[in-house]
């Protein structure tokens, strides 16, 4: 053995090295001479000197088409042989061309994304006709409407309201996709789960007003954006004035105190007077139907939640219960629900005392045309949310049933 490996290393050491070293040069000049041709897929194609008032179907705003290309690569075949869309961008010049036409594409439309790669040794490009059609190009105000957010609010906070409903983008681009988006409208959503309750706990502790139970959290800039796929493959930036004032209302989950009676009516049909009216059912007392001076009430204690303070105060002594009466065979058990009386005084009321106890950003930095909008919406969201709730924090359920002329209101979870 140490024979063999002697004669196979040490001896004529010289001549085999040389002839090694032969072997491999031979190899390296065969190697880098030898042409492959490969398929390449997934290539980004940018457009440049498109004509004035011109554009084209799926343009981006950073002049790449949305829709690929597929090119057929004839080179050197150690270059090729790791070479991805990744690596290779089409530039394709529009200058001067304002109807429709067929690209052409050679090696010198190619533009190198690899520092490693070397486009001299690429010798030949071939592809599918390439047609390139040019389009009128406008700009237009897309309307979009800002939903219902989905997702739960921050721990011990109520979503309240979302505000502005509707808010604007201007986009450009092809004519027909313009008015395609135009006529559909945009349509933005938020996730309340985004949302910590840290972040609510610091904007409340950082109001002046005494009207802490309400906060609006600012919508960030980063959230902004409203994704176009027509237009561009990322979100596009809302640029609406509008838009600085989004915010999204939120409530304190407290239970407040009622801390008022509260009146009972009964409405009597007209389609029915024959059968139901005053004189054949009556609202009848019991422990928890009390009647003062004449007027059927609820006196007991009894609390509210979705609301601010400031506006159960304002509210809580016109508010009445109402009873809708129907017959025995239409329903088991009676509606009921909570009205309010005078409500556009209430309401006005509202505004007016929100914005003397108010002089917080959150409402000073909507538009003045706007800011009484913005606190019509909010009272009437508090009506439409407006709940009675139990001392066991239960929301009230009544049984309200017809027996021997007499209306039985009597409540399930009452203890």
């Amino acid at each position: 053995m140490k024979t063999f490996l002697r004669k196979l290393f040490v001896e004529n050491w010289q001549r085999k090295l040389v002839s090694l070293i032969i072997a491999l040069v031979i190899w390296l000049v065969v190697n880098s001479s030898m042409t492959a041709r490969v398929t390449i897929s997934d290539i980004p194609v940018q457009v440049i000197n498109i004509p004035p008032g011109k554009t084209l179907e799926g343009l981006q705003p950073n002049g790449i088409l949305q829709k690929r290309m597929v090119l057929t690569i004839t080179g050197n075949k150690s270059v090729l042989a790791d070479l991805t869309g990744n690596d290779l961008k089409v530039i394709i010049d529009a200058g001067g061309k304002n109807t429709e036409w067929i690209a052409s594409i050679t090696k010198k439309n190619l533009i190198s994304l690899n520092n490693d790669i070397d486009l001299n040794k690429i010798s030949k490009v071939s592809h599918n006709d390439l047609i390139i059609t040019p389009v009128n190009l406008v700009t237009e105000r897309i309307p979009i409407i800002i939903t219902k957010p989905i997702g739960q609010p921050p721990k011990d906070y109520q979503y309240l309201d979302i505000w502005p409903y509707n808010l604007y983008v201007t986009v450009s681009g092809p004519e027909k996709t313009i008015k395609q988006l135009k006529s559909r409208r945009l349509k933005l959503t938020f996730n309340l789960s985004n949302i910590t309750t840290a972040e609510l706990q610091a904007i409340q502790s950082a109001k002046a007003s005494s009207n802490k139970d309400e906060i609006s959290y600012f919508v960030p800039s980063s959230w902004k954006k409203i994704a176009i796929p027509e237009i561009s493959e990322s979100p596009l930036p809302i640029d609406d004035p509008q838009a600085q004032a989004l915010r999204i209302d939120f409530i304190q989950k407290d239970l407040l105190p009622l801390n008022a009676g509260i009146p009972i009516d009964i409405y009597y049909p007209l389609k029915y007077i024959d059968a139901l009216n005053p004189q054949i059912y009556s609202l009848a007392t019991n422990d928890f139907v009390l009647e003062k001076k004449g007027i059927k009430l609820i006196d007991k204690p009894l609390f509210v939640r979705g609301v601010s303070r400031m506006f159960l105060e304002i509210v809580k002594d016109w508010m009445q219960l109402i009873i809708a009466m129907e017959p025995k065979n239409q329903r088991k058990e009676l509606h009921w629900n909570i009205e309010f009386v005078h409500r556009l005084e209430l309401e006005d009321y509202y505004i007016a005392k929100t914005m003397e106890n108010s002089p917080q950003a959150d409402i000073k930095s909507l538009d003045p045309t706007l800011q009484e909008e913005y606190l019509r919406n909010r009272f009437r969201s508090y009506m439409h949310t407006f709940r009675i709730y139990t001392p066991e924090d239960k929301k009230l359920h009544l049984s309200i049933t017809l027996e021997d002329g007499k209306i039985i209101m009597v409540p399930k979870n009452y203890k």
